[in-house]
């Protein structure tokens, strides 16, 4: 394999799958984070692993399908709880949404630790950390490939389905883009304007459910976790415009999934370790690490805390 094969085959394409994961979780991430809602990110993540699992005792092996399949009607299942103790419990958003993730990422766990799984790769560790190093390209033999549609065939499955969310999730913000800013800024008078202000904000969980299911094989829940809130609170301490926001939360999400692949790769052996760190752990603390200098510089950091 030549170095360009190398290159492409285990650098740029795991490295796009977590770009194309963070890009996907940050767009609906403002939304969330202006709505007070940064938290419905974190309870989706966190609720798609019983679904997934359900669907490997289902069907007896891990397929695509099958697992978005799971995953999306376990985030389906966590809105309907959330929105019913909201509305006839009563709880407050924050509270319910911690009790929904965490008996659902607990009845995960214990699915996982009491039913054998043993044969695949579905395990605690897989379902926080993702499996973001094995999604390799092994077709790759140089920039030819690029071209050679038997080459192309064996790219993995998470590239394809990760630019599809991603797209959709684009695609829905621009369409959606006037009665979503209304609704987030102010639900009363997208109210009287006649906007379906309870729709809107059903449509942008489903498009953050969309996010953290398609992401969460390739990265795991830590990682949608980081993505869905640290470029977008980062992205609003550094302007209190809504079209820079979102431009300042795609940049550190691509900075965040970029820098963090490259570092858990190389910066162990430039300090002398022999293994390489877990890529979707890292790219969660470098986004953590720019959303702390971005507390610390942030232009908008002194006018918020006013």
């Amino acid at each position: 394999m030549t170095a360009a094969g190398e290159f492409l085959g285990f650098t740029l394409v795991p490295m796009l799958i977590g770009t194309l994961a963070a890009v996907a979780c940050a767009v609906p991430g403002v939304f969330l984070l202006l709505r007070r809602q940064a938290l419905l990110g974190d309870a989706i993540s966190h609720t798609v692993l019983p679904g997934i699992v359900v669907a490997f005792l289902l069907t007896g092996r891990i397929a695509t399908v099958p697992m978005l399949l799971g995953a999306a009607g376990a985030a389906v299942l966590a809105v309907l709880q959330i929105q019913l103790l909201i509305r006839a419990g009563r709880v407050e958003p924050g509270a319910a949404m911690g009790i929904v993730f965490t008996a659902m990422f607990a009845a995960g766990v214990l699915l996982l630790e009491r039913t054998d799984t043993s044969g695949v790769h579905l395990d605690v560790e897989h379902a926080l950390m993702g499996s973001l190093e094995s999604l390799v390209w092994l077709e790759a033999r140089g920039w030819s490939s690029l071209a050679d549609p038997a080459a192309l065939a064996g790219l993995p499955a998470e590239l394809g389905r990760m630019a599809l969310a991603a797209a959709a999730v684009a695609v829905l913000a621009v369409l959606a883009w006037r009665a979503l800013v209304i609704a987030t800024f102010d639900a009363g008078f997208a109210a009287v304007l006649g906007l379906p202000v309870a729709a809107i904000g059903l449509g942008l969980t489903l498009s953050a459910a969309l996010a953290a299911v398609a992401a969460f094989d390739a990265v795991g829940s830590i990682l949608v976790i980081a993505m869905f809130v640290c470029p977008p609170a980062a992205a609003r301490l550094m302007t209190e415009r809504l079209g820079p926001m979102l431009a300042w939360a795609l940049g550190f999400a691509v900075l965040s999934a970029v820098l963090g692949f490259v570092l858990a790769g190389h910066a162990p052996l430039w300090l002398g370790f022999p293994s390489a760190l877990s890529a979707a752990g890292m790219i969660a603390v470098v986004s953590g690490a720019i959303l702390g200098l971005a507390a610390l510089f942030g232009p908008a950091r002194r006018r918020m805390a006013a």
